[in-house]
């Protein structure tokens, strides 16, 4: 399979209200609107992040984002209104959860010293 990007894929009950959660998680607004109940953001790391509404299935979606310096992270998400939680440390890197309005599960890893 040639694979040209990945997309992660979070279920949310409220468009509008998981949008701007997201983009503070994020950093920056969506990028486009593709389908009626979808948003996404592209080339986050080179991967992508969409959105999509369904009340049904929401709160059980899960990803994680590697990030170079967790800290860094956790103190600007707390500036934005989001707690991290669970944070652990080891062999493996650093890592710590947030969770949306709907429960869906972020994890946030910083990946041990000299990991490629």
């Amino acid at each position: 399979m040639a694979v040209q990007g990945v997309y992660a894929g979070m279920v949310v009950a409220d468009l509008d209200r998981a949008r701007a959660w997201y983009q503070k998680l994020i950093g920056r607004a969506v990028d486009d609107k593709p389908i009626p109940g979808m948003v996404q953001w592209r080339d986050i790391g080179g991967a992508g992040l969409q959105l999509w509404e369904d009340a049904q299935a929401a709160g059980k979606s899960m990803m994680t984002i590697v990030t170079p310096d967790l800290a860094t992270e956790i103190e600007r998400l707390a500036g934005q209104g989001i707690e991290a939680v669970n944070l652990a440390s080891g062999s493996f890197g650093k890592v710590a959860q947030v969770f949306d309005p709907d429960g869906n599960r972020v994890a946030l890893a910083e990946p041990p010293p000299g990991f490629k």
